[in-house]
């Protein structure tokens, strides 16, 4: 009798202990399942300025807690959207890293809103031996003939633009690859006006570029490097001018009035004065 009632016992404790189990599997499949998100991600390397598709994003479980501003749950809005920066495998793709909508691919998609694009012309010296890569900043150099007052024109280098972001070297835009890029062709981001100033300054003389500190934002002014403060030759002072001794004019006085008689000697005559 007393087996039988503990084995009962037994048996409820099992039956209850299994359905605690139950209980508690769902529990915990019903919050782990509320606690994430679907979230968009790259499937693979995306570049700067390139249109999104259905092959270069796929959907992934992300935790609610923390998922990113500007993610997205929905694969299919991102469709023809262009992304303003490199995307790596598995990084989501965010708002802030997107165009606006309507935008084309290309480079044109990731110039500044009032801001143009321009090229220029460069060698391995003047593209910083190929260290003036996509997303560094340069300034740029002139060198031309400075007019003066004498008919002798000096050679000058002149700093005209400084913190211009570079956009592209040769048809390449990736911002993530560090390796100097021997090229022949800049583009830089400028404004109109710096636009104007570059194209001038290209027809004038020949550019250089010199590669600057992404967080340096000091703008310093500069007079300019010539021949004479490159070599640190004073500038001639002003010639003195030239000083003539004077003259002095002396005017001829008239002869004191006299008086004078004639005298007649015979056949000769004469004029006495006194």
């Amino acid at each position: 009798m007393k087996n039988s009632r503990a084995l009962v016992m037994l048996t409820i404790a099992v039956l209850a202990g299994l359905a605690a189990v139950s209980f508690a599997s769902r529990w915990l499949l019903q919050t782990s399942s509320g606690a994430v998100t679907s979230v968009a991600v790259a499937s693979s390397d995306i570049g700067l300025g390139q249109p999104l598709n259905q092959n270069l994003i796929h959907m992934v479980s992300w935790p609610t807690s923390s998922v990113p501003p500007g993610a997205f749950a929905d694969g299919k809005a991102l469709e023809g959207r262009v992304v303003l920066t490199s995307l790596a495998p598995g990084e989501p793709v965010l708002e802030s890293k997107l165009a606006p909508q309507g935008t084309k691919g290309g480079l044109s998609a990731v110039i500044g809103e009032g801001n143009r694009a321009i090229t220029v012309r460069v060698n391995d010296v003047v593209g910083v031996a190929g260290f003036a890569l996509p997303g560094n900043y340069v300034d740029v150099i002139v060198n031309t003939q400075q007019a003066n007052k004498t008919d002798t024109p000096q050679s000058i280098s002149k700093i005209v633009l400084e913190k211009i972001l570079v956009l592209a070297v040769a048809q390449q835009v990736s911002r993530d690859d560090t390796a100097p890029k021997v090229v022949n062709a800049v583009t830089l981001e400028v404004s109109p006006e710096q636009a104007e100033k570059l194209d001038l300054a290209r027809s004038v003389g020949t550019l250089s570029l010199v590669l600057r500190n992404q967080v340096d934002k000091k703008t310093p002014s500069t007079g300019g490097a010539t021949k004479l403060t490159l070599l640190d030759v004073p500038a001639s002072a002003p010639a003195a001018p030239e000083v003539h001794p004077a003259r002095t004019h002396y005017a001829a006085r008239p002869a004191p009035k006299r008086d004078c008689v004639g005298v007649l000697s015979g056949v000769t005559g004469s004029v006495e004065c006194f």
